[in-house]
């Protein structure tokens, strides 16, 4: 269960930090009472977790060695790419981009929203955050998860980190994305998905 909760822990934290579902939790924070904005995104994150993790045990249906091998090549290929990505990222640029589709993400649902309600609020980051999540590569690095490690632990390790990505976006997340290298938190990342790979390899299948 330790390694399950450690991993997903310090995976979703690492990857969140900067991605645009902090940025539209940071956006949305800045126009609405914070509260609400926490509630709705971490529904939403806890909500993607539990659909991630319930996909995993589909997969985990699979023998044992072939969902312990293509977790590893899943935390090989998402490494890899998150170095490669970083390589290309000039050293100080801030999440520019992730944030410039956060902002467009939002603009375009206010267009819909008529009031300034604790629900509508809510559900506004609720919807904005799930479907910015969905798909992304902490989804699939929480299905590969919750395949080869006990799902509790998973559950309760990405939701905790989800939650503290949400409150330090919520907070102060201006003062720290202005001061956010996106590039190092890439690689971090990378470097985060590939120690995990050679643990997994090293763990008896």
């Amino acid at each position: 269960m330790l390694t399950g909760f450690t991993a997903s822990l310090l995976l979703i934290t690492i990857s969140e930090l900067g991605d645009k579902t902090f940025f539209i939790s940071l956006c949305l924070a800045m126009r609405y009472p914070r509260r609400w904005v926490f509630v709705g995104s971490i529904v939403a994150l806890a909500a993607m977790t539990i659909l991630s993790v319930a996909l995993g045990q589909l997969v985990a249906l699979l023998p044992k060695q072939v969902t312990h091998y293509a977790a590893i090549g899943l935390f090989i290929l998402f490494g890899v790419k998150l170095l490669y990505d970083a390589s290309q990222m000039t050293s100080l640029a801030p999440s520019a981009e992730a944030e410039k589709e956060a902002v467009e993400a939002i603009a375009e649902a206010e267009t819909k929203l008529k009031k300034a309600a604790p629900f509508a609020i809510m559900a506004e980051a609720c919807m904005l955050v799930f479907l910015a999540e969905w798909g992304d590569r902490t989804q699939f690095a929480t299905i590969a998860l919750a395949a080869a490690n006990n799902p509790i632990a998973v559950t309760i390790g990405a939701i905790l980190g989800h939650a503290i990505c949400a409150l330090i976006a919520v907070i102060g997340g201006r003062l720290i994305a202005g001061r956010l290298s996106e590039r190092v938190v890439t690689a971090l990342g990378g470097v985060l998905f590939l120690i995990f790979a050679i643990v997994a390899w090293f763990e008896p299948v």
